[in-house]
């Protein structure tokens, strides 16, 4: 059996390797293989929807680069004054632990706009919850020829909801498989 090449969608990194300051990032990326998928988010809890959701999403090119919002700005989205219940850095480290992804980073804005500025994706993904239409975000990659795809949303899954259920009834959670 021989081991993965550089570049390979089966390449095994370390997920420190994965982990990129803005910095690392506009270095790396001559080496991701294109075509580049990028995708947002705050990806808190991580579930069902969310891995469903990523490995869609890599299925569409050969690398996906995954931003994740800084604590900081998930504040700013109004999910609630104790949100994000995961660090910044401890949801980055799950992000980078997954298959599908190839490298995460984060973002301070209340919005990538910046980031995909510098990163010129071939495609930009979001989940079903969202619309083209309403996202500067696809605009803006459609300047440079890039796509916009919307996911199908993985219905019962949602961060928001399952920390409501856990608050409202702390053992509503065990042993009722979705």
């Amino acid at each position: 059996m021989t081991s993965p090449s550089a570049g390979d969608p089966g390449e095994f990194l370390r997920i420190e390797d994965k982990l990129c300051t803005t910095e690392a990032l506009l270095r790396r990326l001559p080496s991701l293989p294109r075509p580049l998928v990028f995708t947002n988010g705050v990806f808190d809890v991580l579930h069902r929807g969310h891995v469903t959701y990523l490995q869609s999403a890599r299925a569409l090119g050969a690398s996906l680069l995954v931003a994740i919002n800084t604590d900081r700005s998930v504040r700013g989205l109004g999910k609630g004054l104790d949100r994000p219940i995961n660090s910044e850095q401890d949801r980055a480290v799950v992000m980078a632990a997954l298959a599908s992804v190839s490298a995460v980073t984060s973002f301070d804005e209340p919005d990538p706009m910046r980031l995909l500025q510098w990163v010129r994706p071939d495609l930009y993904v979001k989940g079903g919850d969202y619309r083209i239409e309403d996202l500067a975000e696809a605009r803006l990659v459609q300047s440079w020829g890039g796509e916009c795809v919307i996911l199908p949303f993985v219905d019962g899954y949602s961060t928001t909801d399952l920390v409501r259920r856990v608050r409202a009834e702390p053992g509503a959670l065990k042993g009722k498989p979705r």
